[in-house]
């Protein structure tokens, strides 16, 4: 990885012993992280001098071996679990909100989402209903994209800058709207790192699994051994224009709940 390019890292629910998971399927819950395993990696980045940071603090560039904390979808563990371990290590954060799941079971409200904003930490965007946005005609991408900001800045009370797209599923014309909308970044599931020369509207991210473990997260903080997973990436990819989104989730649940 080269000195100036910065790492994303993409967390989704973070899980505490005896409680529910938002979701029970084991393709949502592959990606999320024990609430021990979250700590331990944050310790991890204080011990070796990295400092977790936002989306507009790696855009801005002037945190020298910061690594981008983000979160997607606003699980409640996101105020609960995840804000005082960051606040304890002085980090920064973007959580990316998807706005109709705020009051369901495990998601967070609207108020503790104003609470989290309260407390300095960054919100951005992740859609109105989680869709995949590459399927929408333009009044869904309006809906998705620019509604969902203008409510997001309304519980805030603060603008947001950012957006993440749902599934991964990232086109230019989906950049073209989150541009048009005021959005100053547009996150995939893009697997990489980004240098100061990277596209704002095309920044990728690496996604921390279940039970990852420490030298693993250190090599994903590193970015070394990157290029099998972006084959994979690559692999998955072709499958999803082959197949389209549908009947690719179809065969990736069946997959999955096998064990595969």
């Amino acid at each position: 990885m080269r000195d100036d390019a910065t790492v994303y890292l993409m967390y989704h629910e973070l899980e505490l012993p005896g409680r529910p998971l938002c979701q029970p399927e084991p393709g949502y819950v592959r990606y999320v992280v024990q609430e021990a395993n979250f700590c331990e990696q944050m310790e991890w980045l204080q011990s070796v001098g990295r400092r977790g940071i936002s989306v507009s603090q790696a855009l801005e560039g002037k945190v020298s071996g910061g690594v981008a904390i983000t979160f997607d979808d606003g699980c409640e563990t996101d105020l609960t679990v995840a804000a005082p371990i960051l606040r304890e290590a002085n980090f920064g954060a973007t959580f990316y909100i998807t706005v109709e799941f705020l009051g369901r079971p495990g998601y967070m409200t609207r108020s503790q989402v104003r609470e989290l904003s309260d407390a300095e930490f960054e919100i951005g965007c992740h859609s109105m209903t989680h869709p995949y946005l590459t399927d929408l005609d333009d009044a869904g991408l309006h809906r998705e994209i620019v509604e969902s900001k203008e409510q997001l800045e309304e519980i805030t009370g603060r603008p947001v800058h950012h957006f993440s797209c749902p599934g991964g599923r990232w086109s230019s014309r989906v950049a073209e709207f989150a541009r048009r909308a005021g959005y100053r970044s547009v996150a995939t599931s893009r697997i990489g790192t980004n240098g100061p020369a990277a596209d704002a509207f095309q920044l990728a991210r690496i996604a921390v699994m279940r039970g990852l473990s420490i030298r693993g997260f250190a090599d994903l903080c590193s970015g070394r051994g990157l290029w099998q997973k972006q084959l994979r990436d690559s692999l998955q990819n072709k499958a999803h224009q082959l197949l389209g989104n549908t009947a690719y989730d179809r065969l990736r649940s069946l997959l999955l709940g096998r064990g595969v």
